[in-house]
Order: structure tokens, then C-alpha cells, then sequence
């Protein structure tokens, strides 16, 4: 959602809150007076969190991404380096070492054991 939307979030939780309280003034139960208007503060919250999270992944020197478009060399996976997904450099997997390449790294896309470079995404294998 990004930037956009914790602004959206924000105006819409600061509009909610403040016609929950103009509607719910006069309201027989007290209650409602009080629940209604606390969804705004929770959409005002979030917006707010998301916001900061969104700046500072934006920001940050090790940026979460959906989708990979950078080399593990150039930029680490902040994920895989927590929680221990990446693999040694020098450790062969079990096809490199048979020393055949069956499928790019990076895209997917089949190679052959003689290829240097991905006929795809033109990435080195």
C-alpha cells in the first residue's frame, strides 16, 4: 500500500473519528459514544505505523522487497541473513557439483551446463 495508503489511513481514521463523535453526542447508550469513535483512532495507529515502516524500509540501507531485482552480492536479503536462509559461498549445491546448471538462480529460466551467462535475464550462473 505504501506511503499513499498511510496517508489515506490517517485522513480516513481523523474523518471517522471526528463524525463518530458529532453523530454519537446525543446517543442513549454512552457507550456507543465512546466504541465508535476509537475505530478512527485505531486507522489513525496503523496509518501511522505503516507509515514509518514504509519510510524507513524506503530509507534504510538493507530494504525489504517483494521481489529480488538486485544480486545477493550487491544487496543482501535482510530476512535470509536473520533467520539463516542463505547458504555458504564456497558450499556447491548438489548440481553444481555434478557440474551441470539446470535452472538460472535468478529467473528460472533452464540452462544448459556449458552456458556462463542466463539466456533470460542475461545474469551470470
Amino acid at each position: 500500500m505504501g506511503a499513499a495508503g498511510s496517508i489515506a489511513a490517517v485522513v480516513f481514521g481523523i474523518f471517522w473519528t471526528i463524525m463518530a463523535f458529532v453523530i454519537t453526542q446525543d446517543s442513549p447508550f454512552p457507550v456507543v459514544g465512546t466504541i465508535f469513535p476509537l475505530f478512527g483512532v485505531v486507522f489513525v495507529i496503523i496509518g501511522i505505523a505503516q507509515g514509518v515502516y514504509h519510510y524507513k524500509n524506503a530509507t534504510g540501507k538493507e530494504r525489504m522487497s517483494l521481489y529480488d531485482i538486485t544480486d545477493a552480492s550487491e544487496e543482501g536479503d535482510p530476512l535470509n541473513r536473520k533467520y539463516g536462509g542463505e547458504r555458504a559461498a564456497g558450499k556447491p549445491t548438489r548440481t553444481e557439483a555434478a557440474g551441470e546448471k539446470a535452472f538460472c538462480p535468478y529467473c528460472g529460466q533452464r540452462v544448459q551446463a556449458d552456458y556462463q551467462y542466463c539466456p533470460g535475464c542475461g545474469k551470470k550462473v
